[in-house]
């Protein structure tokens, strides 16, 4: 039986609480969604297994894919969403900048610039 929750990448995850990275794993988790937070040094965030990359999540489809990272760091993770299948890329405020979007616009991506913490029905600052 597979698992009907909806699936979430947050790119940038964190074992600091107090980064958003870490309160969007949180914020997924308590709304019913199954998380891979993506961490390229961390293997477990809130009691979750991390993944070094997209590429390694065993996954083929997720509805999502949330960044938490640097415009410089994003825009090198781009090619990896365009090599899964991912419905949406949310960009949080302070990911995105002109040659990234530029970028995800060039490979077709889904580009929803917004808080995706807010964007699941939770506040940041519950966290």
């Amino acid at each position: 039986m597979s698992d009907a929750r909806p699936k979430v990448a947050v790119v940038g995850a964190s074992l600091d609480r107090s980064k958003f990275g870490n309160k969007a794993v949180r914020a997924f988790v308590d709304q019913g969604w199954e998380v891979f937070p993506v961490h390229p040094k961390l293997t477990e965030i809130e009691g979750l297994r991390a993944y070094p990359n997209l590429a390694s999540i065993p996954e083929p489809h997720l509805e999502r894919v949330s960044l938490y990272v640097p415009p410089e760091i994003g825009i090198g993770v781009l090619d990896q969403i365009a090599g899964k299948q991912v419905d949406e890329v949310w960009l949080n405020p302070g990911t995105e900048s002109p040659a990234l979007l530029e970028r995800a616009e060039a490979l077709g991506l889904n580009v929803i610039q917004a808080c995706s913490i807010l964007a699941v029905g939770e506040h940041p600052g519950k966290y």
